[in-house]
């Protein structure tokens, strides 16, 4: 894994079309839902102050990307929480899933974040198989916008 630059850029548009979780039997959404502001907003402009992330690669080859980024209550995304917690959002190849690396990713941001920031949000459609790793890395349940679970990590020390 390294950090993300902004050179990586393109790379976090493909992996932001991957975190649009498609149901089973639906088609996939048209590349243009890129261009929505209430998604571009994750990817657009990357570099600002308090966006960082990594990338998992394979060689020099990326293979994933996990990203925070933090908000204003002007612009903000759909896991939006506070200005304090940034958002998560995470995305691997499908031929890199199911191999935990998405959950080690999660568990280098993790550490790194706690010595920053409060806690982590993020948001995961409810049918989401995503929900589950979710759970079990400790994010909880705080709010839901549309048909997406708002969900929340704080640290022990801030509980």
């Amino acid at each position: 894994m390294r950090p993300i630059t902004p050179s990586d850029q393109p790379f976090l548009w493909e992996m932001l079309y991957l975190t649009l979780y498609v149901q089973p039997g639906k088609p996939p959404f048209p590349r243009s839902i890129l261009d929505d502001p209430d998604i571009a907003c994750y990817v657009k402009g990357w570099g600002r102050t308090g966006d960082w992330g990594l990338l998992a690669c394979d060689g020099e080859a990326p293979t994933g990307a996990i990203w925070l980024r933090q908000w204003s209550w002007e612009e903000r995304g759909y896991g939006y929480v506070s200005p304090l917690i940034p958002e998560v959002s995470i995305a691997l190849l499908p031929e890199y899933r199911n191999m935990g690396l998405g959950r080690r990713m999660f568990e280098k941001v993790i550490e790194t974040a706690q010595t920053n920031h409060p806690g982590l949000s993020l948001s995961v459609v409810e049918s989401s198989p995503a929900r589950r790793l979710y759970e079990r890395l400790g994010f909880r349940k705080v709010g839901k916008v549309m048909d997406s679970l708002v969900m929340l990590l704080e640290w022990k020390n801030n509980a």
